[in-house]
C-alpha cells in the first residue's frame, strides 16, 4: 500500500516545505498555480472527460469571488441576502449557492448545442458575466472592491501569502481526491461515456442530460471555490481575473497538462503559470521594448505541443516513474438478473405497422415483425433497406411517424433509448463505440449504469464502494460469458476488431437484457472470429434471449438464424425460415439475382 502512494506522499511532502524554504515570490506563485489548478481540475472534468468544452470558466470564478467580496464588506443588505452577510464562510456558502443556480440555469440553455455552438455559447454567457461584474455599481464597477476581511481558520488569521499556502494547497488535494473518486465509480462511467457520444450512453440506460449537468455544476463549483480563496488572498477584486482571456488560460493549462488526466489540472497550471511568468520577465529585456509578447510565444508553443504531445504533459510525466498501481480487483461472482428471461417463445418484440419518415423520405413502411425469446430473427436486405433505420426506431433512437411498438407487452414507441434500456433492451453498434482508454471491465460495466442507485454525492465520498464492487463482479461476469477473460483489465482499444465487437455484446449483457439488438456484429470479422461469434449467439438464444440482428453476411445468417426479415426500400418482401427465403424469387430479385 505504501508503495502504491509514495509518489503521492513525496509530492506532499514537497509542498509541504516549499513555503518553510522558498522566498515570498515563489509562494505567491504557488498559490496562484493552486488556485488556477482548482479551476483548471473543473475544466478537465468538463473538457476533458465529459467532452464539453468551455471558455467561460473564469467567470464562475468571479462569481466566487465577488459573492463574498460583497457580503463581507457591504453595510446594507437587503433582509433577504442579510443572513449571508460577516462570515467568510457563510458567505462561500452563498457563492457555492448562487453559482448551482447560475450553473443550472446556464448549463439549461448552453447543454442543448452540440458541435461549435457550445463552446460559443460559453464563450457568450462569459462575456456577459465578466461585463455584469463591471457595470453594477454596488459591485463596484470596474474599480472593484477592496476592503475584503481576512480568512480565519480555527482562530488563525491567515495574513500573508505563506499563511494562506496551505489551505489553497489542502482545498486543492481534497478536490483531487473527490474527483478521483467520482471518475472510479458508477457516476463517474456514465460521466465519461459521454465520450463515446451520446447514442451509446443513452443505449446503456445512461441519462446524458444529467450527466453534462453534473459535470457542468461541479466544474462551476470548483471555480467558485478557487475565486472565494482569491478575493481572500488579495483582499481586493476587480472583473479583470475573470474575463474571456483568463478563461482561454484555463483551457490551454488544461490541455497543456493533459485534458483527459485529473493530476494533468496541476501540472498544467504550474507549466503554463511558471512559463507565463518566465516570459513576461525575459522578452522584454530580449526584445527591447514591453508588452505582451508571452501571449504570442504560448500560442505558437500550443500549437506545437497539440501536433507532438495532444495528451498534455501528464502521461509523458507518469511514464517516467514505475507503475506500482495495483490492478482492479473483483470476484466474478452470480447476480440475480434485473430483468429476468421469459419462457422459450415468449413475445418480446411486437413491430405493427412502423413507419418513418425523414421529411418527405420514407425510411421504414408498414414494417411488422416479431422476435421471441430464445429467438435469433435476422433482419436482411440490401444496402439502403432501411434496416438501421428500423433497429434505431425499435431502440428508440428516434421516433417513429406512424405504428406501434411493443417490448414484452408494453408500447414503447413514445420513449427514448434510455427508457427503452432499462426495461431490459440492449443493442451493439454498425460501428464499434467503445471508449479505448478504459479498461475492458470498465467499458463493460457501463452496461451495467442501471443496476446502481448510488448518486454523485456517495460517489464523491467514496460511500459507494459495496455497490461498486457488485457491479464491477457482474461485468467481470459478462465478460467471462463472453469468453474475453483473459483480457478483463487491458484496454479497450488494444484489442482487435473482432474482441471489440464480443466485447460490445458483453456490455450489452450486463444490462441483463430479454432481447439484443445486434447491428451487423460480423463485419470485418475473419472466419475463425465469426465461429466464435456465432457459438456466443447460440448459447445466447439458450439462456432464453431474444436476439434481432442485422447482418449482410449471408453464410454467416443462414447458418445462425431461426427466422429471416427480408426488408427492400423499406418495405418487408419476404419472412420466414432461412431456406424459405432463400429460394423466395422477390428476395433473389432484392439481392440483384445473386445467389444468398
Amino acid at each position: 500500500m505504501m508503495r502504491r502512494h509514495l509518489g503521492f506522499i513525496a509530492f506532499v511532502g514537497l509542498l509541504g516545505v516549499c513555503p518553510l524554504v522558498l522566498p515570498e515570490f515563489y509562494v505567491t506563485l504557488l498559490n496562484y498555480i493552486g488556485l488556477s489548478a482548482l479551476v483548471t481540475l473543473g475544466v478537465v472534468l468538463l473538457t476533458g472527460v465529459g467532452g464539453l468544452t468551455s471558455f467561460g470558466q473564469a467567470a464562475f470564478v468571479g462569481l466566487g469571488a465577488y459573492s463574498t467580496a460583497f457580503l463581507t464588506t457591504a453595510t446594507d443588505l437587503p433582509l433577504w441576502v442579510a443572513p449571508f452577510a460577516g462570515s467568510p464562510w457563510i458567505a462561500l456558502l452563498a457563492g457555492l449557492l448562487l453559482t448551482g443556480v447560475v450553473a443550472l440555469v446556464l448549463g439549461f440553455l448552453t447543454l442543448r448545442l452540440s458541435g461549435h455552438y457550445l463552446p460559443l455559447g460559453t464563450i457568450a454567457w462569459g462575456i456577459s458575466l465578466y461585463f455584469l461584474f463591471g457595470n453594477l455599481d454596488f459591485l463596484g464597477g470596474f474599480t472593484g472592491i477592496s476592503g475584503i476581511p481576512v480568512l480565519s481558520v480555527v482562530g488563525i488569521e491567515l495574513r500573508s501569502g505563506r499563511a494562506f499556502y496551505y489551505l489553497i494547497w489542502i482545498v486543492v488535494l481534497v478536490a483531487v481526491r473527490v474527483i478521483q473518486n467520482l471518475l472510479d465509480s458508477r457516476e463517474g462511467r456514465a460521466i465519461r461515456a459521454l465520450q463515446g457520444g451520446t447514442l451509446m450512453a443513452e443505449a446503456m440506460g445512461v441519462d446524458t442530460a444529467r450527466a453534462k449537468m453534473i459535470v457542468f455544476v461541479l466544474a462551476a463549483f470548483l471555480a467558485c471555490v478557487s475565486g472565494w480563496l482569491y478575493a481572500h488572498l488579495q483582499r481586493f477584486i476587480n472583473p479583470t481575473p475573470f474575463g474571456l482571456q483568463v478563461g482561454i488560460e484555463y483551457l490551454f493549462m488544461a490541455v497543456i497538462g493533459g485534458a483527459a488526466h485529473v493530476w494533468g489540472a496541476v501540472v498544467g497550471a504550474a507549466a503554463f503559470t511558471i512559463l507565463k511568468q518566465w516570459l513576461q520577465d525575459w522578452l522584454p529585456s530580449l526584445l527591447g521594448s514591453s508588452g505582451s509578447y508571452e501571449v504570442i510565444v504560448l500560442g505558437v508553443l500550443l500549437v506545437v505541443m497539440l501536433q507532438r504531445a495532444r495528451e498534455g504533459l501528464w502521461p509523458v510525466l507518469a511514464r517516467l516513474v514505475p507503475d506500482t498501481k495495483q490492478p482492479i480487483t473483483f470476484e466474478v461472482t452470480e447476480v440475480s438478473p434485473r430483468n429476468p428471461i421469459l419462457a422459450l417463445g415468449t413475445e418480446l418484440l411486437d413491430c405493427r405497422n412502423v413507419r418513418k419518415e425523414f421529411g418527405g423520405l420514407v425510411a421504414n413502411d408498414d414494417m411488422s415483425l416479431l422476435v421471441g425469446a430464445g429467438e435469433i430473427v435476422a433482419l436482411i436486405g440490401p444496402n439502403g433497406a432501411g434496416k438501421s433505420t428500423m433497429f434505431n426506431v425499435v431502440s428508440g433512437v428516434w421516433p417513429l411517424t406512424s405504428g406501434e411498438v411493443r417490448f414484452r407487452g408494453e408500447r414503447v414507441d413514445g420513449m427514448g433509448a434510455r427508457q427503452i434500456a432499462r426495461r431490459g433492451m440492449s443493442r451493439s453498434f454498425q460501428h464499434v463505440r467503445l471508449l479505448p482508454c478504459m479498461s475492458v471491465l470498465e467499458n463493460v460495466a457501463i452496461g451495467a449504469h442501471g443496476r446502481g442507485r448510488a448518486g454523485v454525492l456517495a460517489a464523491c465520498l467514496h460511500t459507494e464502494r459495496r455497490e461498486e464492487r457488485e457491479i464491477l463482479s457482474f461485468a467481470a461476469a459478462q465478460i467471462e460469458r463472453v469468453g474475453l477473460g483473459e483480457f478483463m483489465v487491458a484496454p479497450a482499444g488494444s484489442l482487435p476488431l473482432g474482441q471489440q465487437r464480443i466485447l460490445e455484446i458483453a456490455r450489452a449483457l450486463c444490462a441483463n437484457p430479454s432481447l439484443l439488438l445486434l447491428d451487423e456484429p460480423a463485419a470485418g470479422l475473419r472466419y475463425l472470429e465469426k465461429q466464435a461469434l456465432g457459438e456466443l449467439l447460440r448459447r445466447l438464444r439458450e439462456e432464453g434471449i431474444g436476439i434481432l440482428l442485422v447482418e449482410h453476411d449471408m453464410d454467416f445468417v443462414m447458418g445462425l438464424v431461426d427466422r429471416c426479415v427480408v426488408m427492400e426500400f423499406g418495405q418487408k418482401i419476404a419472412e420466414g425460415l432461412p431456406a424459405e427465403v432463400q429460394a423466395n424469387p422477390a428476395v433473389l430479385a432484392a439481392y440483384l439475382g445473386g445467389a444468398l
